[in-house]
């Protein structure tokens, strides 16, 4: 016969499976649950249902036909009371027509300021007053564990919020650009399509990332652009339009270094940069640089990875001389190349 325990014969003593005393439990979800909804009412005004419509390619069987458009949507978070609104690049990337809409029902055409694929960062600009701004937090302070609760409209389903922890900082996510964004938040807070530009935001209401990816197949594996590099990103784009970076005009590749050429020249790295093409009329032209070359060293640092190599060539490389040391033909040689901007 089953024996039913009554909760009036429950002591105060009584324990939770957590170890705690069950009051305590109940008081620790309170907090939570009233930490997340503050912070939902705090920031919600802030976010932005962003509807994208973009021209739809034309293949070979409708040569003759209009162009159609492609449906999107995507979300964002304003930052300045002048209707400046932070999202992803894939998400008005290319737009035609973008429409903004807040929660209070208010809905405004939107304009690109600025978008910079390498980072999945955009910038849009909608005409509005009393509009309620977010801020930003310092994200190198985040530490793993902490509360991260995302706020978006994921598939179109305005104004979701979802909430969990830091999971892991540091981590690299690579663009569509081929580019690796290096300072990314992981979080287990759930994301959708949909939820891309919506902010992660701390237990402060305070943004410490920008929502922009989810591993479909696992759970609880989403990503955010750490707020530290999106404040750099905005800045720029708001005041340039765009995020200048430097290129040599090669294609490459990665490879390691024959172990006799590393014991033989003593060379501080195991890989390099071999060159494989180089552009005619280029910065690598220009500084002598041929197929077959191996660039170890940029102004003095290692360079064994693509990535490294993308990474070395920032806006402050743009026209200045920049000393390589290569590999040709067993020796090591010094070259002086001078990037230029990339397009």
């Amino acid at each position: 016969m089953l024996e039913f325990l009554s909760t009036e014969a429950v002591s105060n003593d009584a324990v939770s499976t957590s170890g705690l005393p069950a009051d305590k439990d109940g008081a620790l979800l309170d907090t939570y649950s009233r930490t997340v909804s503050g912070v939902a009412r705090q920031v919600s005004g802030a976010v932005v249902h962003l509807k994208v419509q973009k021209p739809q390619a034309q293949n070979a069987r409708q040569a003759q036909a209009p162009n159609q458009q492609n449906g999107g949507s995507g979300s964002g978070f304003v930052i300045s009371t002048d209707g400046l609104v932070v999202t992803n690049s894939h998400v008005v990337n290319g737009a035609s027509h973008i429409e903004a809409s807040l929660p209070d029902g208010r809905s405004f055409h939107a304009r690109l300021v600025g978008d910079d694929p390498s980072t999945d960062i955009a910038v849009v600009k909608i005409d509005g007053d009393n509009l309620t701004p977010t801020r930003f937090a310092d994200s190198s302070s985040l530490q793993v564990g902490q509360i991260a609760i995302a706020i978006g409209n994921p598939f179109g389903f305005q104004y979701s919020v979802t909430a969990g922890v830091v999971s892991a900082l540091g981590r690299t996510l690579r663009t569509q650009t081929g580019r690796l964004i290096d300072d990314v938040i992981q979080t287990d807070a759930a994301l959708n399509p949909g939820n891309s530009g919506g902010p992660l935001v701390d237990s402060f209401g305070q943004v410490i990332g920008v929502n922009t990816a989810v591993i479909l197949p696992a759970q609880g594996l989403c990503f955010a652009v750490a707020s530290n590099l999106v404040k750099y990103v905005v800045g720029k784009l708001i005041l340039e339009g765009r995020v200048r970076r430097g290129m040599l005009g090669i294609g490459a590749q990665a490879v390691p270094l024959p172990a006799k050429w590393l014991n033989a020249l003593e060379i501080p790295t195991k890989g390099g940069i071999q060159v494989q093409a180089v552009e005619s009329g280029g910065p690598a032209d220009q500084a002598g640089l041929r197929a077959g070359d191996i660039i170890l060293q940029f102004e003095g640092r290692p360079v064994d990875t693509i990535d490294a190599l993308h990474k070395a060539l920032d806006e402050s490389t743009i026209g200045r001389n920049i000393s390589l040391w290569i590999l040709r033909d067993g020796q090591l040689k010094s070259l002086t190349a001078v990037p230029m901007e990339m397009k």
